[in-house]
C-alpha cells in the first residue's frame, strides 16, 4: 500500500485514483476497528466490521470538505468509522426493546423506586423521600405533555440513547433535547412553585 500525504489521500480520494484509494483506505479501516471492537463485541466480529467500514466510507467521502488537515486523513478516518461503528452497535443493542418495555410494569410512571423499598432506611427519611417522589409523579403527570413525558421515561429513566429514542418517537435529536430540556425546566419550576428546590430534593434522597 503506498504511503500518501494529506494532500495526495484527498486527491485520490477525489480523482481518477478514487477507488484505489477508496480499497486502500477501507483496508486501513478494517484492521483499525477490528481491533477498536475486538473487546467490546460478540460473535461474528468479521461480518460486523464490513459494514461500519462500508458505512463510515461513504461518510468519509461525503465529508471530505471538512478535513482541515489537523491530523493524518487515515486518523481523522478511523475517528469517524469509530463514531459509526459505535453509534451503530448502540442502535443494535435497543433494537429489540420497545419503548413500552421501559414503562414500569403496573400503569404509567406510577411505580415505587428501589430507594423506597431499603428494609434499612430511616423510616421517617422513608417517608419524605416517598412524599417527594409522589409530588414529582404528580408534576410529571399533570404538568407535562404526553411528548414530554415520554421523553423523560424513555431517555432519563430508561437509559435509551438520544437518537435511538429520537428514531423511535419519529423526531430527531435536536427536537428530542429540546423536549427534554423545556421537561426539565417545567419541572424545575413546578417543584419550585410546591416550596422546594433541587438542592432539597438531592438531601432528602
Amino acid at each position: 500500500m503506498p504511503e500518501r500525504t494529506n494532500a495526495e489521500w484527498l486527491a485520490d480520494l477525489r480523482g481518477a485514483e478514487q477507488q484505489n484509494a477508496i480499497s486502500d483506505l477501507r483496508a486501513i479501516l478494517l484492521r483499525g476497528l477490528t481491533y477498536a471492537l475486538s473487546t467490546r463485541t460478540r460473535g461474528d466480529i468479521d461480518s460486523l466490521v464490513e459494514d461500519f467500514v462500508q458505512d463510515a466510507l461513504l461518510k468519509i467521502l461525503d465529508n471530505l470538505d471538512s478535513f482541515r488537515g489537523e491530523s493524518k486523513l487515515t486518523t481523522w478516518a478511523q475517528k469517524i468509522a469509530i463514531r459509526v461503528a459505535y453509534t451503530e452497535l448502540r442502535r443494535k443493542r435497543w433494537e429489540d426493546i420497545s419503548i413500552q418495555d421501559l414503562y414500569p410494569e403496573d400503569s404509567g410512571i406510577d411505580f415505587t423506586p428501589a430507594v423506597l423499598t431499603d428494609p434499612d432506611a430511616n423510616p421517617e427519611q422513608t417517608a419524605t423521600q416517598r412524599n417527594i417522589f409522589e409530588m414529582v409523579v404528580r408534576i410529571i403527570q399533570e404538568n407535562l405533555t404526553p411528548k414530554q413525558r415520554e421523553a423523560i421515561m424513555v431517555v432519563i429513566s430508561g437509559g435509551m440513547p438520544l437518537e435511538e429514542a429520537a428514531r423511535r418517537m419519529g423526531t430527531n435529536r435536536n427536537a428530542l433535547y429540546k423536549l427534554i430540556h423545556d421537561s426539565r425546566k417545567r419541572l424545575k419550576q413546578e417543584i419550585e412553585a410546591e416550596g422546594l428546590s433541587a438542592e432539597d430534593i438531592l438531601a432528602a434522597f
